[in-house]
């Protein structure tokens, strides 16, 4: 799952996907949109509905902050495209 949102200024993006031993890890990029200016970070989780919980906590926080949910992607394959996509683009900055 890949849920992003942003205002003006700001986006904030959480990927939820599953690594190569099967855990699941919440990865969360944000920072100003067209700079370089931002994070990513990287969480281990129990499972998917705590990653979802996770999610949804941050998804509060940043509509609390004037941000929009601009996208909700539930398909995990074209979800891990998209990340993937937005790193290679240089809007995501890899850790």
């Amino acid at each position: 799952m890949i849920v992003r949102w942003q205002n003006e200024h700001d986006y904030c993006l959480v990927h939820i996907h599953q690594d190569m031993f099967g855990d699941w890890l919440l990865t969360k990029a944000w920072g100003q949109i067209g700079t370089q200016f931002g994070g990513l970070t990287h969480s281990l989780m129990e499972s998917y509905d705590e990653a979802v919980t996770l999610m949804e906590s941050i998804g509060t926080v940043q509509e609390s902050r004037g941000m929009k949910r601009i996208l909700q992607l539930d398909d995990q394959e074209k979800a891990a495209d998209l990340f993937s996509d937005l790193i290679k683009s240089g809007e995501i900055q890899p850790s």
